[in-house]
């Protein structure tokens, strides 16, 4: 079972590519040292990423003009 559903994480955002877009832009920070954001422990930086938008604590959002 994946968790946090794909549902309730497009409930954050607007569309799908931007959920991928946040989600690697984090993941690379990550691996370059920024510091995490949630309690939670996971070994891999893209699940890291993944529960730090789910909880609210990374937003997501698309500059106004691009499509």
């Amino acid at each position: 079972m994946i968790y946090p559903p794909i549902g309730d994480l497009l409930s954050t955002v607007d569309c799908r590519y931007t959920l991928v877009v946040e989600t690697a832009k984090r993941a690379r920070q990550l691996v370059s040292g920024d510091p995490k954001l949630t309690e939670e422990e996971f070994i891999k930086p893209v699940s890291t990423a993944i529960q730090e938008i789910y909880e609210g604590k990374i937003t997501c959002s698309r500059r106004e003009g691009l499509k």
